[in-house]
């Protein structure tokens, strides 16, 4: 296993499946789930498989949109920091962050009243990072990649 990479509570991390090269995240240890915000949502039928497409705001300010389409991994109920259970669309996408490149399952909600776009879950986490909450974006801007391997 891979020594734990120490990062802050705020990162940047890209989503190279997507098309999205950095997005600001905000890691979250309590949250289960990582949760992407989206514009714009639906689903479709392509050779007998559901997919999503949707599209992110990756600057809010410049309001740069990237329109996205993914395989749905399934649907599911996420409990929110108020208690609502909500049902939302999960996709699972491959991740880079901190040099490092791993599949997390991510889903698809509104977070535009968030300060963060994105929010990257103790799942996603788990066993490949340390979170410390004095710290704030520790990763330059572009790392050399490391898959790790399942």
């Amino acid at each position: 296993m891979a020594e734990l990479i120490t990062l802050g509570w705020r990162e940047r991390l890209a989503l190279p499946q997507l098309g999205i090269a950095t997005l600001k995240v905000k890691l979250d240890t309590g949250a289960r789930s990582s949760s992407l915000h989206v514009d714009t949502l639906e689903s479709f039928e392509r050779d007998g498989v559901t997919w999503l497409r949707f599209t992110v705001d990756t600057d809010r300010r410049q309001h740069t949109q990237v329109h996205c389409e993914a395989p749905a991994l399934d649907r599911r109920v996420v409990t929110d920091t108020g208690g609502r259970r909500t049902e939302r669309w999960f996709i699972r996408s491959e991740v880079t962050l901190a040099g490092r490149t791993f599949h997390a399952d991510i889903n698809l909600t509104d977070r535009r009243h968030m300060l963060f776009p994105m929010l990257l879950g103790r799942t996603a986490l788990l066993g490949r990072f340390a979170v410390d909450p004095a710290l704030s974006y520790t990763q330059p801007r572009s790392l050399a990649v490391v898959t790790d391997t399942p």
